[in-house]
């Protein structure tokens, strides 16, 4: 019997020995996030230098076979909520199932499919009586809601109380390509963020690091500080950011160059948020 326990520094995809869900130590969490990965082609349509997924290729994901997903999802968190799951592979203090995040090894929103997987989720949430203090979260790019069935997924998501955890980096071009190796406009990121928080409950999600020992240049700070304020100006329902810095080696090619943050650093970019009037959550 495997009594292998979860850490907050290995988030591998086959740890439960199935396609498309995998078990994950939350630290922002605090306890267990059910993943479902839609990208098991480590396929994606961005490049951020500090993603450690191994073999990241560029492209969308594959087709994916709902049923095998369904029966994955329902199987595993039978075992959680039914079995001792939590007690053989969590340690103390959290122990508890606290998400159902559609994440994975690329972007989620690139699956075709994408739409029917959220309301796979729901659905199994309901089979499985699973309440509300169990989230279901989308971690995305944010860079497809100009597609109709990715703007229908969210919806759901919000008609779920979910969760969405939009990454926004950088602010500015150069920053775009340099983070995220991305040519998409910033004027797009402002525009599919709009149009994704009235959708569903969302969450701007940064990551910030060093860079050859730098922290991130006060031009980028000050682009990102100005976009935030344009969405408080603009009356843009975001719940507020999610500020954290690296805890998993980058497996990129420009992984030698990057360093996480101090917490003295981190916690001075976060106070000059709330400074905007938005609630952050830093995870150092």
């Amino acid at each position: 019997m495997d009594h292998t326990v979860l850490t907050t520094t290995d988030h591998s995809r086959e740890r439960a020995g199935l396609r498309y869900v995998y078990p994950v130590l939350s630290r922002r969490a605090g306890g267990l996030s059910v993943g479902v990965n839609l990208n098991p082609n480590n396929a994606c349509n961005w490049r951020c230098v500090y993603c450690q997924v191994e073999g990241l290729q560029r492209g969308a994901a594959p087709s994916i076979d709902v049923a095998q997903l369904q029966g994955e999802l329902e199987a595993f968190l039978r075992l959680v909520l039914q079995g001792d799951y939590l007690q053989r592979h969590l340690p103390a203090g959290f122990q508890v199932l606290r998400d159902i995040a559609i994440s994975g090894n690329g972007e989620p929103t690139t699956a075709r499919e994408f739409a029917e997987v959220v309301g796979t989720i729901r659905r199994v949430r309901e089979a499985l009586g699973i309440g509300a203090s169990v989230k279901t979260i989308l971690i995305t790019n944010g860079s497809q809601l100009q597609r109709a069935h990715v703007r229908q997924g969210i919806a759901e998501m919000g008609a779920l109380q979910g969760e969405v955890w939009f990454k926004v980096d950088r602010v500015t071009p150069e920053g775009l390509w340099l983070v995220n190796r991305t040519r998409v406009s910033p004027e797009r990121v402002e525009r599919n963020l709009t149009i994704c928080a009235e959708l569903s409950r969302t969450w701007i999600q940064t990551c910030v690091f060093a860079w050859d020992g730098t922290p991130p240049p006060e031009a980028e700070i000050t682009a990102y500080l100005d976009f935030l304020r344009r969405l408080r100006q603009r009356g843009v329902p975001i719940l507020g950011v999610l500020l954290y810095t690296l805890a998993r080696p980058s497996a990129q090619p420009e992984a030698d160059h990057l360093a996480a943050l101090s917490t003295e650093v981190l916690d001075g970019i976060a106070q000059r948020i709330r400074g905007l009037g938005f609630e952050v959550q830093v995870s150092p």
